[in-house]
């Protein structure tokens, strides 16, 4: 019986718990492909040998890690002047390197990089048929920053945006093959970098996990993410200043659930100064309940790239969605009939308000979007498409 061929996966990041969307997108992708094509060797730091050790063995056959890498904000300060952006930089270790080399030269059959973060583990040249899976455009994320920024932050957003654009060109270009998360990002990564091509992959959702419910009447919206993440705090400081004033002006009954982990402490303490009815839970182990205490799901961004996934797991628990064009780039849906687009404080407000005042639209709209994940957007589907991507890789090495 001929072996299956191994695949070895190079992560910058330890994968559990899922509550990132990275995280949420690779843990899910790898645990679908799991007892399939490949025997899977997951390589990545990890807090302890054995931290999530039952977790960590439903996505792969083989685990290998290296002490996490802490840069604390002055080591990241002394890392501004660097070649290398600090997201990038931050990622570098001398053991987990060491790692990398020595299964490198085991001869894996095929290697998939998550993130171009990772490339600063690898070596100048791999030898295997390879692929790079990118879940953003990172330029575009710094680009972006640098935009909304102010002086001088303004500044320091486009110097760093300058580096990325170099090393995520030079990075995407050594591979065999780049996968992106959208059609959308996909001509993004052709255009800016001329790459040949690049394969595509959908976002997914655990449709068992995350079960419909219709949306309640209480006046409270929630939005979800990791609150120490640029984006999302951005996205919270527009909906706070922006944003909230225009609803409690008409809906004075009005409440906030902010879910997710490391809310910075200035959001938690301006929220109490001014006497806002918000509530930050911090890290939680199942955002179901909390997600589902709320009448409408808000996802005010306005930096960012690759795709949300936030979006589907609200509307996989039946919230009707209000959020910006960024909010929910490069996801296959309608707006004003799988969720509903607002790019000012005045119309996201509006959009808002509109669904606590309409629950008919409120549960059509949540119906919609449901129907539209079970049509297309299981995980298994996408660790099927991710999985031949894989494969494509290896024949065409061989071809």
């Amino acid at each position: 019986m001929s072996r299956r061929p191994r695949l070895l996966f190079i992560s910058p990041r330890f994968l559990l718990p899922f509550d990132q969307g990275g995280k949420i997108r690779t843990g899910n992708i790898l645990r679908g492909m799991k007892g399939g094509a490949f025997e899977i060797t997951l390589v990545s730091p990890a807090p302890a040998p054995d931290a999530y050790a039952e977790g960590v063995a439903s996505l792969c056959d083989r685990f290998r890690s290296w002490p996490e890498p802490h840069v604390g904000t002055l080591g990241k300060m002394m890392l501004l002047p660097g070649r290398l952006p600090i997201p990038v930089a931050t990622d570098r270790s001398a053991a987990g390197a060491a790692i990398v080399a020595e299964e490198l030269a085991s001869q894996p059959d095929v290697v998939v990089v998550d993130f171009p973060h990772a490339a600063v583990l690898l070596p100048p040249r791999i030898a295997a048929p390879s692929v790079m899976f990118t879940h953003n455009i990172e330029t575009e994320i710094f680009e972006r920053h640098a935009k909304v920024a102010k002086f001088p932050q303004r500044l320091v957003w486009a110097n760093q945006a300058a580096k990325m654009r170099r090393f995520e060109g030079e990075t995407l270009r050594r591979f065999d093959r780049v996968v992106a998360v959208s059609a959308r990002d996909g001509a993004g990564l052709r255009a800016q970098f001329k790459l040949p091509t690049v394969d595509l992959i959908d976002t997914g959702v655990d449709l068992d996990f995350y079960p419909f419910t219709p949306p309640g009447s209480d006046p409270v919206v929630v939005f979800s993410g990791t609150l120490d993440s640029a984006a999302n705090v951005d996205g919270m400081a527009f909906f706070m200043d922006e944003i909230w004033p225009l609803l409690v002006r008409a809906r004075p009954d009005l409440r906030a659930r902010v879910v997710g982990r490391n809310p910075l402490p200035w959001m938690i303490e301006r929220a109490q100064k001014l006497g806002l009815p918000w509530h930050f839970t911090g890290f939680v182990e199942d955002i179901r309940p909390e997600v589902s205490a709320g009448a409408v799901s808000v996802i005010p961004l306005r930096v960012g790239s690759g795709t949300r996934i936030k979006a589907f797991e609200a509307m996989a628990l039946g919230r009707p969605v209000v959020s910006t064009s960024l909010g929910v780039e490069g996801l296959d849906i309608v707006a004003g009939e799988h969720y509903l687009a607002a790019d000012t404080a005045e119309t996201f407000a509006a959009e808002v308000l509109r669904l606590l005042a309409d629950p008919a639209l409120a549960l059509r709209t949540a119906q919609a979007a449901r129907a539209r994940l079970e049509e297309r957007f299981s995980w298994a589907h996408v660790a099927r498409q991710f999985e031949a991507i894989c494969q494509a890789a290896l024949e065409g090495r061989k071809a």
